[in-house]
């Protein structure tokens, strides 16, 4: 994406600008590498995580097929009536799992800001209580998942395994960045909160126009520590520049999204950061909203931990953020985005 791309400014008017890039990293060695080859990578994305915290990964060794199967599985389920999808929504938005429908979100207001219900409908699953049966997980932070069909299990709970591998393999890399033990985030994800969300964009039945403010996913930060995200090269998400200018970002071909999450910008002391991003509706030639598919894996970290400024990254000024535990932070945005209280306390950061 070295081209110049369309941009728009904090006035919603449209401008050209010099070319945004996100970078792509191949981190197909890191496992094998030389010191030299590790070294390499860990710098590249200490570059990208220091200028923009986004970065698109190749030789990151999610197979075809895997990807495949996500794919058949999010287009049988979202397909379906929304009555038969609505069945498999929680109890309560506090539950991270299950369906979301069509404008019962605003991810803005994980920032504190009030937005229009953004378009998009979703399904969410994560890792489960269950999983660890020697410790004491509460149950929202970790509940059980609700799986439509065992068909769909089995496409999106590989996609899920392969993106957790891969987060904890980018973890590794990032502690190589930050001059830690390779080892050192270890012990704040061996039972992280991880959530995958299989996002749908189109045009909600019975929905005339789309409001002027209107998006198909609210600008946000995501939470916690790191996101790989899999997107349809379909036109719609939006990264934020220091100049508050928004860029087209598109996935290069057989990459992956990665992008940082204010707990890791937080732990680093904001020497990382964790970038305003959003998703324009995907509108076609003619003013009609295309289908597009998303699918993002969250790693947070384990939720009883606590996050607090890692060495070397104080500084002369000190550490600009208070300790917080992962399943605090996690539960102020997500009262946000699913409860719709806007969040105003310092979880809410950047």
């Amino acid at each position: 994406m070295s081209d110049a791309r369309r941009t728009t400014a904090p006035n919603g008017s449209h401008a050209r600008r010099p070319a945004f890039e996100v970078p792509v990293i191949d981190i197909g060695r890191f496992a094998t590498g030389t010191a030299d080859e590790r070294r390499a990578i860990a710098s590249a994305v200490d570059r990208a995580a220091r200028e923009i915290g986004f970065l698109q990964i190749t030789g990151h060794g999610v197979p075809a097929p895997v990807l495949d199967g996500l794919q058949q599985a999010m287009d049988a389920f979202f397909a379906m009536p929304l009555a038969e999808k609505l069945r498999h929504r929680p109890a309560s938005t506090a539950t991270n799992r299950g369906y979301s429908p069509p404008l019962a979100e605003r991810l803005s207001y994980s920032l504190g800001v009030a937005s229009a219900a953004d378009l998009f409908e979703a399904f969410n699953v994560g890792t489960p209580a269950s999983r660890f049966p020697h410790l004491a997980l509460a149950s929202d932070a970790y509940a059980e998942n609700l799986w439509p069909s065992a068909d769909f299990e089995r496409g999106v709970q590989a996609w899920f395994d392969h993106a957790a591998a891969l987060a904890r393999r980018l973890t590794r890399i990032f502690a190589l960045a930050l001059d830690l033990p390779e080892n050192y985030f270890e012990p704040w994800e061996d039972h992280s909160i991880d959530v995958l969300r299989l996002n749908h964009y189109a045009m909600p039945a019975g929905l005339g126009r789309i409001e002027p403010d209107q998006l198909g996913m609210g600008a946000h930060t995501d939470y916690g520590i790191v996101t790989v995200l899999w997107a349809d090269p379909v036109p719609g998400l939006q990264v934020q520049d220091d100049a508050k200018a928004w860029h087209d970002v598109l996935p290069a071909p057989g990459a992956l999204l990665i992008n940082l999450g204010d707990l890791l910008a937080r732990w680093s002391n904001d020497r990382w950061r964790s970038t305003m991003h959003r998703v324009l509706p995907p509108i076609d030639a003619d003013g009609r909203v295309q289908q597009r598919r998303s699918a993002a894996f969250f790693h947070d970290g384990n939720a009883d931990a606590v996050v607090a400024c890692l060495p070397g990254c104080a500084g002369t000024d000190g550490a600009r953020h208070a300790p917080i535990t992962i399943g605090e932070h996690i539960a102020a945005k997500l009262a946000g985005s699913r409860g719709l209280v806007l969040n105003d306390g310092d979880s809410a950061m950047p």
